[in-house]
């Protein structure tokens, strides 16, 4: 058995998550893919597995292995595919993960483009607020708004997004609108605690940059928490520019402070620390990167 078949068991293996799934998924008997990952981790000299009646899960060698093996393997896919048409056969899955407002607002709208355009791609759309392990959760490409934690990732600035402060003017009509920084100590703050700023909320002033710690009866880690209570009057919300769908550009939201407020936050494309990058992933970033320009610059020149 070669290592061309062996590497592929392994890698079905791993991504269907047992060995009968994974002959299913390559047509081979449960016996073959057996037989070539017990070669594979006696040529290694290595345990990929760990072996139970109910599961199958990677050991730490077993991981570390999939981590370097699978773009390998992604790479000589698309060379088989480039010797043909790039475009058109351009396939396979890319799992993209983003915050779950940005997303729906700026990422979900470019998917129907994207997938007319290689028509083989699958996209694994990931929303979601929390800030996804990208090797745990074998994340392709992760679109962040704000700092990069991961040090040895692969970052790409694509463009920035400003803060801004608003509220429901029936919020206002009640409470009165914040003159000053300092007012917001006597208003209902909602805080959205996902992004690194959470109840301190960032503004500018005559000395320089200075924090003002805010509160209210609503925090959450969910940005459509904080926007839903925003519509529905219940306070004020910091959120980013970009942030702000048309349906928070109508007559009934205001904001304010906007004098006190330079602080801007970067939109960043972001690949796992790879050797190889597949191309299909290169693609798809190259892809999202011109898009979310455009969308920035159109909305820039509106504002």
């Amino acid at each position: 058995m070669d290592r061309f078949q062996e590497l592929a068991a392994f890698i079905a293996v791993v991504e269907t998550g047992g060995f009968s799934a994974a002959a299913r998924r390559t047509g081979d008997t449960q016996s073959s893919i057996s037989k070539a990952i017990s070669a594979l981790e006696k040529r290694l000299g290595v345990m990929l597995f760990r072996r139970s009646t109910r599961s199958v899960t990677l050991t730490d060698d077993g991981q570390r292995y999939y981590q370097r093996a699978k773009p390998l393997l992604d790479e000589i896919d698309t060379v088989d595919n480039d010797m043909s048409s790039r475009t058109m056969n351009l396939a396979g899955l890319v799992r993209v993960a983003v915050a779950a407002t940005f997303g729906r607002l700026h990422i979900l709208p470019l998917i129907p483009g994207l997938l007319a355009q290689y028509p083989g791609l699958e996209v694994d759309l990931v929303l979601s607020d929390s800030v996804r392990d990208m090797v745990d959760d074998r994340i392709d490409l992760a679109i962040r708004v704000g700092a990069v934690s991961e040090l040895d990732s692969v970052v790409r600035r694509v463009t920035t997004t400003r803060l801004t402060c608003v509220g429901a003017r029936r919020y206002f009509n009640l409470h009165g609108i914040p003159a000053t920084p300092a007012d917001l100590a006597h208003h209902n703050c909602l805080v959205y605690e996902g992004g690194g700023i959470g109840g301190m909320w960032p503004f500018v002033g005559p000395h320089g940059k200075y924090n003002v710690s805010v509160s209210g009866n609503l925090r959450s880690n969910s940005v459509e928490t904080i926007r839903a209570g925003v519509l529905a009057g219940v306070g004020i919300g910091l959120f980013t520019d970009l942030s702000l769908a048309d349906d928070l550009r109508h007559p009934d939201i205001v904001s304010v402070l906007d004098d006190c407020l330079e602080e801007t936050l970067d939109v960043s494309l972001i690949w796992p620390n790879r050797r190889f990058v597949s191309s299909r992933v290169r693609s798809v970033t190259d892809y999202v990167e011109v898009a979310l320009r455009e969308r920035s610059a159109l909305k820039h020149g509106a504002s």
